[in-house]
Formats: structure tokens, sequence, C-alpha cells
């Protein structure tokens, strides 16, 4: 069945769109505009051609911008020309030859690239993503940075080096003029998006967090991402409409039983429902996993990816499980970083249309991890940008590599990418 995407001028206008259509009875979804419609982070329309003409009639009488387009997946023309005579099995080649047509790949054929041991297969796995990243998000990695304003939490998490139950020496939480001051530091890199996170602190009312947002929009036009856990409906519209734009709310694991192990004061169901909120909301919508977790298994991390699609997911964040002192994964062992690799290509290959980031944990157990992040599929790059008196109190895991300016551009540089001309900085100079 052939596909169309509505593409609409502005989120709001979009989210009018998609009321509209639904109220309509029409079947519709919400997914990352492709590359060549638009913005990666932003949003467009999915539905059936045959409903073409009732979504125009629809919104021909409404004051919506729109276009509309035929949704095709990305083809990759001659890969198996270039394969020929190479040493893979006929397997992986079939799986080969579905990406070059620009079909959805099936669990099993997801679970076939992420479980090759083959040097030569993984080597074309790795090649294949680079060159999806290349030909939808170009050879730029995008630079955000991070603000870890509070690592108070109150959930109990067993991986984490925040944890309610850790006995840290320094909890802090950082005032609004404070995180503003940080904010404007960002802006002066030329840095256009912000990240503010924290563990689940309800010091930070709905107001608070509110009036955050107002003021960096107001005092610096820069775009916001959260990522401050779990809330209610309402809380996620109110920052939405206080200037939110994006919102990380990682899924960790798709597997609920290991979830609910390793979040033992969490819900699953709870979990994914936040999620479809925050897709409704029309926030640029962020999740991730962790991969090494205990009890995980590789059709765990398939089914993630499976995830990610199906949710229509912006943003993926993956990276190694990394044990922190002081909590009851403290001693177990640190997730593998070929099957991160492997996990950020085949994520690329299955979603295409979606920022991946090089992760600070790759970054913290390899010192050259980013780098090979930006060779399979991730096209972006995470300061943190954390005041230094706070910085070395957010340990999320231990020896958290705290990613600045320079160890990024030297990612940027080691895999022969570019930095964005925004960026302020005069060592991208050649790169």
């Amino acid at each position: 069945m052939k596909r169309i995407i509505i593409v609409c001028s502005s989120t709001n206008h979009m989210l009018k769109a998609d009321t509209i259509l639904r109220e309509r009875g029409l079947v519709v979804d919400l997914v990352p505009t492709p590359s060549q419609y638009g913005s990666i982070c932003s949003t467009s329309i999915l539905l059936e051609e045959i409903d073409k003409k009732s979504a125009e009639e629809s919104l021909e009488n409404t004051n919506i911008k729109f276009s509309i387009h035929p949704y095709e997946t990305r083809k990759l023309t001659g890969l198996m020309e270039a394969l020929k005579n190479q040493n893979i099995s006929t397997a992986f080649q079939v799986v080969m030859n579905k990406i070059e047509l620009g079909m959805d790949l099936t669990k099993e054929d997801i679970l076939l690239l992420l479980k090759t041991e083959s040097k030569k297969e993984i080597e074309t796995l790795y090649g294949v993503a680079d060159r999806l990243r290349r030909e939808i998000v170009g050879d730029i990695v995008e630079i955000r940075a991070a603000i870890e304003f509070s690592n108070y939490c109150k959930k109990s998490c067993n991986y984490c080096g925040i944890r309610k139950g850790c006995d840290l020496p320094h909890r802090y939480r950082m005032e609004e003029d404070e995180i503003l001051e940080a904010v404007k530091d960002i802006l002066s890199l030329g840095i256009k998006t912000v990240i503010l996170q924290s563990g689940e602190d309800d010091y930070y009312t709905t107001e608070k967090i509110c009036s955050i947002l107002r003021r960096i929009k107001k005092e610096t036009k820069m775009g916001i991402t959260l990522s401050i856990g779990e809330r209610s409906r309402e809380d996620y519209l109110k920052f939405r409409e206080a200037g939110a734009n994006n919102f990380l709310l990682k899924i960790e694991t798709t597997n609920q039983e290991v979830f609910e192990r390793i979040h033992p004061d969490n819900d699953f169901d709870q979990r994914l429902q936040c999620a479809k909120w925050l897709k409704e909301l029309g926030y640029v919508n962020g999740s991730g996993n962790m991969i090494g977790l205990p009890g995980q298994t590789v059709e765990d991390i398939a089914d993630d990816i499976v995830y990610y699609r199906d949710m229509g997911i912006h943003m993926i964040g993956i990276g190694p499980f990394i044990p922190a002192p002081g909590t009851p994964y403290e001693n177990l062992p640190t997730g593998s970083v070929e099957m991160t690799l492997k996990a950020i290509a085949v994520t690329r290959i299955v979603c295409k249309n979606v920022f991946l980031p090089a992760t600070t944990a790759l970054a913290s157990i390899d010192a050259d991890g980013q780098r090979k992040a930006l060779e399979v599929g991730a096209n972006t790059i995470m300061l943190i940008s954390t005041p230094d008196k706070y910085k070395k109190s957010y340990q999320l895991y231990k020896n958290k590599n705290m990613i600045d300016i320079q160890s990024a551009i030297d990612a940027v540089k080691g895999a022969n990418r570019r930095l964005p001309k925004y960026l302020k900085v005069t060592s991208k100079e050649g790169i």
C-alpha cells in the first residue's frame, strides 16, 4: 500500500492538522520528517495514499500551511553490486538486498545484523549505516550542550549513580539565575540547542520549570531539550507551551521484565504512556537504551530498535551500561563497545531519519568511542556544560567522560566529518 506524508509549516500547524484528520476518521501516524522534505527534527503526518483526497478536503478551508509528498523509504542504489564477490553469508546478502530496495527490516533481519561476528559483515554493516547517515543528514555533526542542573532524584534505579539511595558527598540544585548564566555560556559558543537534565526532583515544580523555559526563550531564543523524567500529560503540555521543543525520556529497555527489575519504583506501562504523550504533544521525541544490562538479550536490543521505528522517535541515545559505585549493580560488567556500535549502525539503517548521538557513555569506556560512533551512523555530540563546581557531582556511572568542545572537535576531525558553521571556535577551521 502506497503512503503519503503531510509536511506542515510549523509544529502548531502539524498538531492542528493531526487533530482534524483524526476527527474525520482518517488513520494517521506522526513520524520524523524525511530529510528531503524538511528537518528530521520535525514531525510530519503519515497516511495511506488512498486517503489523500479526504485529507486535502479536510484541510483546505483552514489556515494550515502544508504540502503533500509521496512517502518513500530511502534506497541504497548499487549496494549489492558493490558487495559482489565479498565474503559474506547468503542470509546477510538477503538483508543487504532489502536495504538496497528500501524495504522495512523485520525483527529477524535486525537480529541477524546484530548477531553477526564476521569481520567482513560487521565492516559492511558499518559502511552501509555510514552511507545512509551521509545521504540523510550529511557530514555535519550537530553539537548540543547539556546543563545537569540537579543531582537529586526521588527514584531508585538500580544502575544510576544519583539514585535516591546513593550516599553522594554533594547533592546540589542550581537556581534559575545560575542556569541562565550557564545557558548564555553555551550560546556564546554559537550552539543553538541546550539540554536541561536532572534527576526526578520535585523541588522543581511545574511553575519553576516553566519560568526557566520562558526565560531561556526570551533571553536566548535557543532550542530547549528537557530530560527530567516522568511527569503528567498536563506538565508536558505546560512545558511545551513555555518553550520546550524536545524531550528525552529513555526507555532503557523494552523488555518489561528487565525494565521493572532495573527500575524497582518505575512502571513500564507508565513509561510507555509518557512517551506517547510526548509524541501527541508535538515534541521532538527522544529515547534510547543501554547495551549490556543484566538479563538483556540481543533479542531485546532488536525489540528496542523496532520500538524506535514504530514510535517515530526522533533522537535515539544508545550507550553501554556502565556500573556506578554505591548502586546494586556496582560490580556488574560494563556493556560491550562492539555491540553498542552495532546497535547504533542498525538503528540508523532501520530508523533512517533520526538524530543519533555519539554518547558520553561510549566515550567513557573507550577514549575513541565518539569517533567510532560517528563512523557507524551517529551525527550528534553532546557537550557537558554543567558549571565546574557541580560537574563532578553528576556521576550517573563511574569514570564519566566530561565531553568538552575540544574533545568534540577531536572526534569530528578524527571521523573526517564537519563541524556546523554556527559553532564559534577557531579550532574548527579546515574540518
